[in-house]
């Protein structure tokens, strides 16, 4: 595989002092975490409406408590994967590197990466549905009050009919307008604003990189795309790296 890496895509990379990537659902599908849709999915068996919408733990808040329980007894027994500590060891050779992510489950960090954008928030944290403050999640199996006013704690990520986090978004449409070099991994380039970062980089003039093992809307645009999962191709870009930039 490490010769299946194109010299082209390696200099670029390497002459880049400011790198961004956008991760998706297909890396940590990649370590036994279940994408939302499709067979085994997320949302089988259930209808997003119910439990992924700010309505729905309105109507029926303990139910939607229980479903996010029961998704972070699950996701806590799963390690990072060798995707997440290739980009981690990325942001140790790259001057400057931002890693966006759709993903909730906190891998990346877990990983070793510190320069982390979590675009749709972490299921590992709670959120005061009231007054917005921000605490460790709790796995309790009754909903949790918050210790500031009263009001009842809900996972912090973003749900359907919600706005991504503005601090988290503005950062993320920052970088990507003003990186060099851009990595799409993982994600179908479906669901926006996320699906618009790669566009934004491409736009002004970063070089597109896609890893992907499906066409998505986004291969059209990219400078180079890699039909194949992350896991096998990361580690060797981070490996052809190190040896051109001796590190």
């Amino acid at each position: 595989m490490t010769n299946e890496i194109p010299q082209e895509l390696l200099w670029e990379l390497a002459g880049s002092s400011k790198v961004v990537a956008l991760t998706g659902a297909g890396v940590s599908a990649e370590v036994g975490i279940p994408t939302f849709r499709g067979p085994d999915g997320l949302w089988e068996g259930v209808k997003p409406e119910e439990v992924a919408t700010p309505e729905a733990f309105k109507n029926n808040s303990q139910f939607v408590w229980n479903w996010y329980r029961e998704r972070r007894l699950r996701m806590r027994e799963v390690n990072f994967g060798v995707s997440h500590k290739a980009l981690a060891e990325l942001e140790t050779i790259i001057p400057e590197f931002i890693l966006l992510t759709q993903n909730i489950d906190g891998l990346h960090a877990k990983a070793g990466s510190k320069n982390v954008i979590e675009l749709h928030g972490n299921i590992w944290f709670d959120r005061c549905s009231k007054c917005g403050v921000r605490v460790e999640a709790s796995m309790e199996q009754k909903i949790p009050r918050c210790k500031n006013c009263g009001g009842l704690m809900r996972p912090d990520v973003v749900w359907f009919n919600e706005p991504l986090p503005e601090e988290a978004l503005n950062e993320a449409f920052e970088a990507s307008a003003s990186c060099q070099f851009f990595l799409s991994i993982g994600t179908s380039a479906l669901v926006q604003p996320a699906a618009s970062l790669p566009l934004i980089a491409k736009n002004n003039g970063a070089f597109l990189l896609e890893i992907n093992p499906n066409e998505t809307p986004l291969t059209y645009y990219a400078n180079w795309s890699f039909r194949r999962k992350s896991a096998e191709i990361l580690p060797a870009i981070v490996e052809n790296l190190r040896k051109i930039l001796k590190v």
